[in-house]
Protein backbone atom coordinates (compact mmCIF):
# COMPACT_ATOMS: atom_id res chain seq x y z
CA UNK A 1 0.00 0.00 0.00
CA UNK A 2 1.08 3.41 -0.87
CA UNK A 3 -0.01 6.66 0.41
CA UNK A 4 -0.09 9.63 -1.20
CA UNK A 5 -0.40 13.37 0.64
CA UNK A 6 -2.41 16.69 -1.16
CA UNK A 7 -2.30 20.08 -0.93
CA UNK A 8 -5.32 21.53 0.46
CA UNK A 9 -5.71 23.20 -2.70
CA UNK A 10 -6.39 19.96 -4.34
CA UNK A 11 -8.01 17.89 -1.25
CA UNK A 12 -11.76 18.38 -2.07
CA UNK A 13 -10.93 17.38 -5.52
CA UNK A 14 -9.36 14.48 -4.87
CA UNK A 15 -12.22 13.59 -2.18
CA UNK A 16 -14.93 13.94 -4.82
CA UNK A 17 -13.12 12.12 -7.54
CA UNK A 18 -12.44 15.11 -9.91
CA UNK A 19 -8.80 14.64 -9.48
CA UNK A 20 -7.68 11.24 -10.44
CA UNK A 21 -3.72 11.39 -11.26
CA UNK A 22 -0.87 12.92 -9.15
CA UNK A 23 2.88 13.83 -10.56
CA UNK A 24 5.41 13.47 -7.90
CA UNK A 25 9.37 14.54 -8.54
CA UNK A 26 11.40 11.36 -8.21
CA UNK A 27 12.79 10.83 -4.93
CA UNK A 28 14.52 7.94 -2.56
CA UNK A 29 11.22 6.22 -2.37
CA UNK A 30 9.40 4.04 -4.85
CA UNK A 31 5.85 4.97 -6.00
CA UNK A 32 2.66 3.28 -6.36
CA UNK A 33 2.53 0.63 -9.40
CA UNK A 34 -0.20 -0.42 -11.63
CA UNK A 35 -2.36 -2.59 -9.26
CA UNK A 36 -1.31 -1.60 -5.74
CA UNK A 37 -3.87 -0.08 -2.97
CA UNK A 38 -3.27 4.01 -2.76
CA UNK A 39 -4.02 5.91 0.70
CA UNK A 40 -4.77 9.71 -0.35
CA UNK A 41 -4.56 12.29 2.38
CA UNK A 42 -4.46 15.67 3.42
CA UNK A 43 -2.55 16.99 5.94
CA UNK A 44 -0.16 14.11 7.11
CA UNK A 45 2.39 14.45 9.79
CA UNK A 46 -0.35 17.01 11.43
CA UNK A 47 -3.19 17.21 13.59
CA UNK A 48 -5.24 17.98 10.30
CA UNK A 49 -5.00 14.66 8.76
CA UNK A 50 -7.56 13.59 6.92
CA UNK A 51 -7.81 10.60 4.96
CA UNK A 52 -9.69 11.60 1.26
CA UNK A 53 -10.04 8.24 0.23
CA UNK A 54 -8.41 4.49 -0.84
CA UNK A 55 -8.33 4.21 -4.67
CA UNK A 56 -6.07 1.42 -6.74
CA UNK A 57 -3.12 2.77 -8.91
CA UNK A 58 -4.24 1.85 -12.61
CA UNK A 59 -1.32 3.55 -14.47
CA UNK A 60 1.87 4.85 -13.72
CA UNK A 61 4.80 6.25 -15.60
CA UNK A 62 7.49 8.41 -15.98
CA UNK A 63 6.77 12.21 -17.01
CA UNK A 64 8.70 15.16 -18.09
CA UNK A 65 7.44 18.90 -17.26
CA UNK A 66 8.70 21.21 -19.61
CA UNK A 67 7.46 24.94 -20.02
CA UNK A 68 5.17 24.29 -23.43
CA UNK A 69 4.84 20.95 -23.53
CA UNK A 70 5.13 17.37 -21.30
CA UNK A 71 6.51 14.06 -22.16
CA UNK A 72 5.46 10.67 -20.98
CA UNK A 73 7.58 7.63 -21.53
CA UNK A 74 5.03 4.65 -21.62
CA UNK A 75 4.95 4.92 -25.07
CA UNK A 76 7.07 7.81 -25.27
CA UNK A 77 4.82 10.81 -26.16
CA UNK A 78 5.35 14.56 -26.86
CA UNK A 79 2.15 16.55 -25.65
CA UNK A 80 1.37 19.69 -26.76
CA UNK A 81 -1.36 22.13 -27.64
CA UNK A 82 -4.70 21.53 -26.41
CA UNK A 83 -3.63 18.42 -25.16
CA UNK A 84 -1.73 20.95 -22.20
CA UNK A 85 -5.22 22.51 -20.78
CA UNK A 86 -7.34 19.10 -20.71
CA UNK A 87 -3.89 17.71 -18.53
CA UNK A 88 -3.96 20.66 -16.52
CA UNK A 89 -7.44 20.06 -15.61
CA UNK A 90 -7.37 16.80 -14.83
CA UNK A 91 -4.54 17.11 -12.56
CA UNK A 92 -6.52 19.61 -10.91
CA UNK A 93 -5.78 22.97 -12.30
CA UNK A 94 -7.79 25.53 -14.64
CA UNK A 95 -4.97 26.08 -16.88
CA UNK A 96 -1.86 24.69 -18.36
CA UNK A 97 -0.20 28.00 -17.64
CA UNK A 98 -1.03 27.74 -14.02
CA UNK A 99 -0.14 23.80 -13.61
CA UNK A 100 3.14 24.88 -15.15
CA UNK A 101 3.80 27.93 -13.09
CA UNK A 102 3.01 25.99 -10.14
CA UNK A 103 5.63 23.14 -10.88
CA UNK A 104 8.07 25.54 -11.70
CA UNK A 105 7.45 27.67 -8.23
CA UNK A 106 7.40 24.11 -6.39
CA UNK A 107 10.06 21.56 -8.51
CA UNK A 108 11.43 23.89 -11.09
CA UNK A 109 11.51 22.84 -14.53
CA UNK A 110 11.84 20.89 -16.47
CA UNK A 111 10.17 18.14 -13.79
CA UNK A 112 11.49 15.02 -14.08
CA UNK A 113 8.98 12.78 -12.21
CA UNK A 114 6.00 10.06 -12.07
CA UNK A 115 2.70 9.84 -12.69
CA UNK A 116 0.08 7.82 -10.54
CA UNK A 117 -3.32 7.60 -11.93
CA UNK A 118 -6.03 5.71 -10.40
CA UNK A 119 -9.59 4.24 -10.49
CA UNK A 120 -12.10 6.34 -8.66
CA UNK A 121 -15.04 3.65 -7.46
CA UNK A 122 -18.48 4.45 -8.98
Amino acid sequence: MVAYNFNAQFADAVEAGRKHQTIRAMGKRRHARAGEQLQLYTGMRTKACRKLRDAVCHDACSIQIERDAFWTFKPQELHTGETLERFARADGFASWPEMRDWFDRTHGLPLVGVMIRWLVPK
